[in-house]
């Protein structure tokens, strides 16, 4: 009979104890984050995280899909076909996605394939143009301002020119840069001649040639680019295409670099001197929250310094010329207030002439056929009417070595 109520005792006290623990963990629910969202976010990327461009995306979804207690899976190494159709499909039959999300130009037309046939899914697309125009309420593009940070980058190296020329390292008219470039699309043209304005507004001398490699990665394509421009009397290289290559090449040569996607300092310290990205984690936030609460998703979203999709990574002030942080703060502030603008038409000229009016291709067909004027008051008005790139003026000062892309 002891031994029975001895057991009993057991079992009562240990009942109580699993009651605690259990209103303990009710707490503590209450207390901690909120509950896990049904939602299910599903990425589609172009390479892996052996491409900076690709990294930048995959770190902002990891960032923002934990903000926004989501669940969220991936598809990488996806090409720009249809490939590209078949991971939506599987990430909504399979994985159960609510959202589709594509980080590659591309994608856009097998994207577009998808949301047409799942209406149900909302589908988003970086750096893509159709969505303004295709009638789709469930297809969305997005972009950012990038051109401002490309600009700041830019100034960065027009500062690290002037010091090279005060330290007669060269002279005035040896300021030349070298840019390497993936295609002769407009977003490219866009990122290099707002980088090179931004190195101009410092450096006045300066002149810049640009190669292209005719792919997004290519490792060794883009160090054999910047090599060659190195050759050809290149002082400062920067680029528009997602692998090591060029930063490599430039530690190698001891050429400063300005790289774009992300910090190089740990593989380059001695030429790294600052990156421009595009932070995706506000946009990605923004997708999730509209579909959680109900509400539309802009069809064409344009992320701002303002908005913290456009930054810059801290500045290597082992290698940038001293002074540079502050230099940059302060044009920043003017980007933000809107008394600096990146393309003014007051600060380039084509064909030795200044630029009045312009026609560009904003709502996109087959033929690339200009259909919107973008200059107003002085000012060409870069993703004003659509988020995707819209710039490719050839101005002064830029020579282009090939163009086959």
């Amino acid at each position: 009979m002891k031994k029975l109520l001895s057991l009993v005792l057991v079992a009562v006290m240990m009942l109580t104890m699993l009651a605690a623990c259990g209103t303990q963990k009710e707490n503590d629910g209450a207390q901690g984050d909120a509950p896990k969202s049904s939602l299910k976010v599903g990425f589609i990327f172009l390479h892996d995280e052996n491409s900076t461009y690709d990294k930048n995306f995959m770190d902002a979804a990891k960032e923002a899909c934990e903000t926004m207690n989501v669940e969220y899976a991936q598809k990488t190494q996806i090409p720009e076909s249809t490939a590209c159709y078949d991971a939506a499909v599987e990430l909504i039959e399979s994985d159960g996605c609510d959202i589709i999300f594509a980080d590659s130009f591309g994608h856009e037309a097998f994207l577009m394939q998808a949301a047409e046939e799942y209406p149900d899914i909302q589908f988003c697309h970086a750096t893509g143009t159709q969505a303004h125009t295709a009638g789709l309420d469930n297809f969305h593009n997005a972009f950012a301002s990038i051109y401002q940070g490309r600009y700041l980058a830019g100034v960065a190296a027009g500062m690290k020119l002037n010091e090279m020329i005060a330290a007669g390292e060269i002279t005035a008219e040896e300021a030349k840069m070298g840019y390497v470039g993936a295609f002769t699309f407009a977003e490219v043209i866009s990122g290099y001649t707002s980088f090179y304005l931004g190195a101009k507004s410092v450096c006045p001398s300066v002149t810049m040639d640009v190669k292209f490699t005719g792919s997004w990665y290519d490792e060794q394509k883009e160090k054999e680019a910047a090599n060659s421009l190195i050759g050809g009397g290149c002082v400062l290289i920067s680029q528009h295409a997602d692998s090591m290559g060029a930063p490599t090449a430039c530690e190698t040569a001891g050429v400063p670099n300005v790289s774009y996607n992300g910090s190089t300092v740990a593989a380059c310290p001695n030429t790294f001197i600052v990156s421009s990205r595009i932070n995706w984690a506000p946009y990605f936030e923004y997708m999730i929250k509209c579909v959680a609460d109900g509400t539309a998703i802009d069809t064409d979203w344009t992320g701002t310094l303002e908005t913290g999709s456009v930054v810059l990574t801290d500045v290597n002030e082992a290698v940038a010329a001293e002074g540079t942080v502050a230099k940059l703060e302060e044009v920043k502030a003017a980007l933000n207030d809107g008394s600096l603008q990146v393309f003014d038409t007051a600060n380039f000229t084509v064909g030795g002439e200044t630029l009045t009016s312009y026609t560009a291709d904003v709502d996109t067909d087959d033929a690339f056929t200009p259909d919107t004027e973008v200059i107003e008051g002085g000012v060409f008005y870069e993703s004003k009417f659509r988020s995707g790139p819209y710039f490719d003026v050839r101005i002064d000062g830029i020579t282009l070595l090939d163009e086959a892309y």
